[in-house]
């Protein structure tokens, strides 16, 4: 996408906030359940583990959606039909995580505001950057998905504690690939191009077509949420420093209403490897000014 270029170019890892929070993760291989055979997919020993070792009876749970969360469900329903758990209610992210719960027996609330208790959330993360533990969601999976982006992140920011489940290689440190970022959709060319100036070099700003890939520019029928936003894929064609920083410099853009980076305090990564299932969590501290 061809853009005016800025004065003085962004570098992603020039910020320095003045309080920022330091990371310290703690990788913790977990026992694959004993009841699975050596054949299963990495993805469903990781979606059994999330179950067995997070949920409890009584709890409402945020349902995600994706392969893995598609998994995870399908099991839920399971232990809540055997009786080795009881009362749970779940909050679905999307039209499919609700489908897949109805056909599996989970009784449902819908998702009102920020306020709502929520017990603990599990979710597919498109990556996660290794030690801060930020997730990417929203990435194109499916036009059916587009839609929830904002839904998906606000369920798991109101949840008590978070799960995302990813494969061994969507966790590393320097990611690269699209961040997706919901704007206003009547000044959007203005939005996008003080993206593309911010990161000058380092990305390519897409607008989000409903069908296809249709150019940079988004073709002839766009994405447009129910809320009225348009999506921008930005394309990091460099390695990311610092996730952390990209999120604090889009949200100083006016016209940009979320993006698809989540930064949750209470988080924990369940990533699934071909030979068995471990977990990361975050665990933090807030450094003032720097000290």
């Amino acid at each position: 996408m061809a853009f005016a270029a800025a004065s003085t170019p962004f570098s992603l890892s020039s910020m320095v906030p003045t309080h920022r929070r330091t990371f310290r993760h703690v990788s913790v291989p977990r026992v694959i359940n004993a009841s699975l055979s050596p054949d299963v997919s990495p993805l469903l020993r990781a979606a059994h583990h999330t179950v067995d070792s997070y949920v409890k009876s009584g709890m409402v749970i945020g349902l995600g959606s994706g392969e893995a969360s598609d998994m995870v469900i399908r099991y839920l329903g399971q232990q809540l039909r055997s009786g080795s758990l009881q009362n749970v209610v779940g909050v679905p992210m999307s039209a499919r995580s609700a489908s897949e719960a109805a056909k599996y027996g989970i009784p449902l609330e819908y998702f009102r505001d920020d306020n709502q208790v929520i017990d603990f959330a599990f979710h597919d993360a498109d990556a996660v950057e290794e030690g801060s533990l930020i997730a990417v969601i929203g990435r194109r999976r499916s036009s059916q998905e587009d839609d929830y982006i904002l839904k998906q992140k606000s369920i798991v920011k109101a949840a008590d504690e978070a799960v995302f489940m990813i494969k061994e290689e969507q966790y590393k440190a320097s990611l690269e690939g699209s961040i997706p970022v919901l704007v206003q959709s009547l000044n959007w060319l203005a939005i996008a191009e003080e993206i593309d100036d911010l990161y000058l070099g380092d990305a390519e700003v897409w607008r989000r077509a409903s069908v296809g890939d249709a150019g940079p520019l988004g073709g002839d029928f766009p994405i447009v949420t129910s809320d009225g936003h348009n999506i921008l894929d930005v394309i990091f064609t460099t390695p990311i420093p610092s996730l952390a920083n990209v999120a604090e410099s889009l949200e100083t853009i006016d016209g940009v209403v979320d993006h698809g980076l989540v930064i949750k305090t209470r988080c924990s990564v369940v990533i699934a490897g071909e030979t068995e299932v471990r977990t990361v969590t975050l665990q933090t501290s807030t450094v003032e000014n720097g000290v």
